[in-house]
């Protein structure tokens, strides 16, 4: 199978979703520069703009109004968000009118299945207010549905199913992804919603992880594989819907738990799934469950601090070591070199 890049499968997503049906536009800021968010909008643009595919100014809650209401009568709206922190303004929108519709309506009003796509984490010293990972915040509205695909297979997959599902979809995008590569079928593609995937099979210990976070799980899991412990990744693609149950079944079979998400511990998803295993799974843990998310302080500027901020495999990988009563010092090559430039 052919690999291409997260991007590339993010726009091929999209691209043939439009093709599909005609009801479908994307807007945003920057949708239509030649930037094209990472390249994901590029071909969209030269194939269905500017009537379908078109920028948008700084207007995040009334553009967001708009798009509700043209669900409300039939189309499919793509919002896309260059920095998911702009999206607090449009959560009157999101969060009080798309995710209620149907139950304020009784489901006479039809849907609004609008598509929000968002841009999450760090990048180039962007700062507390410019590189948050909104997740557990979106994910706890009934009402919305709140993916990240981690891998670019994935990433596909969840846009076209996003783009016919029949309830609002939040997309989280981790900007370190865009030029990550994998195998990606040339077919439309489909990956379910609320359902997670074992990415790396194991019996030692169970790693779940959310987006960028699956990357260094799988970092860590072929370091600690040196080790003689043998970790089964889970990736969670989904937060809401939350895939309990692939969760549990894991869990079943390692006895150890670690848990690693691109956003803060408390109230997080890394403690929902942490709670989710002591109260539905407690009998099968051989040790206390470990959750990795970012310190609980706003995200630093300076590089050294970001250095110093942010979990990596090796942070998972002494984390593995741990539970297992294990020690070593060999972990600090597998940290990936961090090559994003920005300007987003």
């Amino acid at each position: 199978m052919r690999k291409i890049k997260y991007s590339q499968a993010l726009s091929e997503g999209i691209v043939q979703s439009m093709e599909r049906d005609p009801n479908i536009f994307m807007t945003g800021i920057a949708v239509d520069y030649p930037s094209g968010i990472f390249g994901s909008t590029t071909e969209a643009t030269r194939r269905f703009g500017p009537k379908r595919v078109f920028d948008a100014p700084a207007m995040e809650n009334a553009l967001t109004g708009i798009a509700i209401g043209a669900a409300a009568v039939g189309k499919r709206p793509i919002i896309v968000h260059p920095r998911n922190d702009f999206m607090f303004l449009a959560f009157d929108m999101i969060i009080n009118l798309a995710a209620k519709w149907k139950y304020m309506y009784g489901g006479n009003a039809g849907s609004v299945p609008i598509v929000v796509r968002a841009v999450i984490g760090k990048g180039w010293g962007q700062g507390a207010s410019h590189s948050q990972s909104l997740q557990s915040v979106l994910g706890h509205f009934p009402g919305l549905n709140v993916v990240m695909p981690a891998f670019p297979r994935d990433a596909k997959g969840l846009m076209m199913s996003a783009l016919k599902h029949s309830s609002p979809v939040i997309m989280l995008e981790h900007r370190t992804l865009y030029d990550t590569e994998g195998e990606v079928p040339e077919e439309p593609t489909y990956t379910p919603i609320g359902k997670a995937a074992v990415v790396r099979e194991g019996k030692d210990l169970t790693i779940v992880a959310t987006s960028f976070m699956a990357y260094e799980a799988l970092h860590a899991a072929a370091e600690l594989e040196k080790e003689g412990i043998s970790a089964e990744v889970v990736d969670l693609r989904s937060i809401r819907p939350l895939d309990e149950e692939t969760i549990l079944e894991s869990v079943r079979k390692t006895g150890h738990l670690i848990v690693a998400d691109t956003s803060w511990e408390l109230c997080g998803v890394v403690s929902e799934v942490a709670a989710l295993v002591a109260e539905k799974g407690f009998s099968s843990l051989k040790g206390p469950v470990r959750r990795i998310a970012l310190a609980n302080c706003p995200a630093p500027v300076s590089q050294p601090l970001e250095k110093a901020f942010y979990p990596t495999a090796t942070t998972i990988a002494r984390a593995a070591m741990s539970m297992m009563g294990k020690f070593s010092g060999h972990f600090g090559s597998i940290d990936r070199e961090d090559t994003f430039k920005g300007p987003y």
